[in-house]
């Protein structure tokens, strides 16, 4: 692959990652957008629809990690990274949607911080933002 090929798919997929944040709002359903949006901390949590928030949230999920091993497998071309971190977001996944929902079932004032940022580490693509350098360092050790 020629690097402006590489180039240009890399603008494209971290493209793709900022179009699905820019059109959260019409994408998914997610109440808690507008929710933490507020003064999330002094408010009771929001009304909502528990089975599609799962499936929303699960559908942003998807979409975020595909593009994540996509943008993974074009800079660093090695199979095992690509599996291993394949791996890593399927266990990410089963870990952070289980402490979600326990949050959406059982909402207290005094765990929406937490719950925030779990919920975040769902909906964005922070998961990319820490194995890009963790496999890069990796990589220039080896």
């Amino acid at each position: 692959m020629s690097k402006i090929l590489k180039y240009i798919l890399l603008l494209i997929l971290f493209g793709t990652l900022v179009l699905i944040r820019f059109f959260e709002n019409n994408l998914f359903y997610d109440p808690f957008l507008q929710f933490f949006e507020n003064d999330y901390l002094y408010i009771d949590s929001t009304r909502r629809e528990t089975l599609k928030l799962v499936l929303f949230t699960t559908l942003r999920f998807v979409l975020n990690s595909g593009i994540s091993l996509g943008i993974l497998n074009i800079i660093f071309k090695d199979i095992s990274i690509i599996k291993f971190a394949g791996l890593i977001y399927f266990v990410a996944y089963l870990l952070l949607l289980s402490t979600f929902l326990y949050f959406v079932i059982n909402p207290k004032q005094e765990e929406y911080y937490l719950f925030f940022n779990i919920r975040r580490f769902l909906i964005q693509p922070l998961i990319l933002v820490i194995l890009l350098p963790a496999f890069y360092y990796s990589k220039i050790r080896r």
